[in-house]
């Protein structure tokens, strides 16, 4: 697609992660420079870093829970470019074990919101100061169907998500037009979202080798498969285009093949 995203410098956090990277390698083959963060796995972004010859990229650590090294990263990001045009928030952290909530300790339910919610919060609080210098901007919140259709076991990742998704998607799309408007050649600033279903990534991928398991979490999608990195990328690349989507903002994109809350398939 043309997307006009070339020479744009797009942050994409977690993108050590099969969602993250994938969306580097398509923001890349539109042209745009990528900053590519990671927390601890230095070694994917690197192996990441060295397929994407063709535009100017950066690798940067950090803790996004913590306030300073948020700071940080930004500061670093326009210490190279000077600017950012587009922020993926899409780090975070997921409890593999299922855990009720009768059960779950205080110290996970923290946990998870500082390395979803939180982590968001301090992203987008230094991108959004960004943009009222700029004037222009726009970002892509990564959120999951587990904000939209709740996930037993995961009462915190679900609340987290949820946030994103609905209260701060659609508080901050007003937020940001009144600190990027919109003008005669420009289409203004914009926040939106997108919610993975179940998606093949190295976390999951043991799991879904279990026909019982896919049959299960495929009983509830239209579209009786898993869903690919590629396909929220390449909706990444879609949202964060003003010229494609110059007109979208406050969306939350549900990408899940179709997912409902009830059994489709007996």
């Amino acid at each position: 697609m043309n997307a006009a995203l070339n020479g744009k410098i797009v942050i994409v956090t977690g993108a050590s992660g099969a969602i993250g990277s994938s969306t580097a390698r398509r923001f890349a083959d539109e042209g745009a420079n990528v900053v590519l963060h990671y927390h601890r796995n230095r070694q994917t972004v690197e192996s990441l870093r060295s397929e994407l010859k063709s535009v100017e990229t950066a690798i940067i650590r950090a803790d996004l829970a913590k306030e300073t090294e948020t700071r940080r990263l930004f500061a670093q990001v326009l210490k190279q470019f000077g600017r950012v045009d587009t922020l993926i928030a899409n780090a975070g952290t997921w409890e593999t074990s299922d855990v009720p909530l009768h059960k779950m300790s205080l110290r996970q339910w923290r946990h998870t919101l500082d390395n979803v919610l939180t982590n968001t919060f301090l992203c987008m609080r230094e991108f959004m100061q960004i943009v009222a210098r700029q004037k222009r901007g726009n970002a892509l919140l990564i959120a999951s169907t587990a904000g939209v259709f709740g996930e037993p076991g995961h009462a915190d990742y679900a609340a987290a998500k949820s946030a994103m998704a609905f209260g701060l998607t659609r508080s901050l799309k007003n937020e940001i037009a009144r600190l990027a408007p919109s003008a005669r050649n420009y289409c203004g600033g914009r926040v939106n979202c997108i919610c993975p279903g179940w998606t093949v990534a190295p976390r999951n991928a043991e799991k879904l080798k279990d026909s019982a398991v896919l049959k299960r979490v495929t009983a509830t999608m239209a579209l009786r498969k898993v869903g690919q990195p590629d396909d929220i990328a390449h909706a990444a690349v879609f949202l964060s285009s003003d010229k494609l989507a110059g007109h979208i903002t406050g969306q939350t994109l549900i990408i899940a093949g179709g997912m409902e809350g009830r059994l489709l398939w007996p």
